[in-house]
């Protein structure tokens, strides 16, 4: 549920059954977010706010109201972006080198380029659309290999190595990126 506030500006509240009191918190586009108990109703939770606004804006780094849409905008942006281009890129990789995988999904996780789970689902990054092809490759490569190594052994980087020779450089590239932004 998003809450409207005059100074906050969009607030995210997330109702928790296990939750047993009220939390704040900062979500990554810079958004005040609250945790609240299930049962928990508006009143309750304006009247908390209200409450809490000094300790809020001592306590939490929150971004201007403004900044929050522009960073929805490009975020916009970014996921049709990477719609039009990560899953063929991906598919592409995957006949090219003759993986198998169940699913593609997109997201804008803070910290982490792509994943693979145990069910062969591959999640990418749309800031993946924010750096050079190279690096957009290597870890679509990456996350293919996971698919025969759900590791980082020896014998999965020699398998990522088999397919981008330059993978140490295209690696330690990446590290300038911000896979939140």
């Amino acid at each position: 549920m998003i809450l409207e506030d005059k100074e906050f500006g969009e607030i995210i509240v997330r109702k928790n059954a296990l939750s047993s009191g009220i939390k704040f918190s900062v979500s990554p586009s810079g958004r005040l977010q609250m945790s609240v108990p299930k049962y928990a109703g508006n009143f309750l939770i304006k009247r908390f706010l209200n409450s809490n606004r000094e300790l809020i804006r001592k306590k939490l780094p929150l971004k201007d109201p403004k900044t929050q849409r522009a960073r929805d905008t490009k975020k916009k942006i970014l996921m049709k972006k990477a719609k039009e281009y990560l899953p063929y890129r991906l598919e592409y990789y995957a006949k090219l080198y003759g993986y198998k995988y169940e699913k593609c999904r997109l997201s804008h996780a803070g910290t982490r380029w792509g994943s693979c789970s145990s069910t062969k689902t591959i999640s990418l990054n749309i800031g993946l659309m924010n750096v050079p092809e190279k690096l957009r490759d290597y870890v679509i490569l990456h996350e293919l290999a996971h698919l025969n190594h759900m590791d980082h052994s020896t014998e999965f980087w020699a398998e990522v190595q088999k397919h981008d020779p330059n993978y140490k450089d295209h690696r330690r590239r990446l590290k300038h990126f911000d896979p939140g932004v």
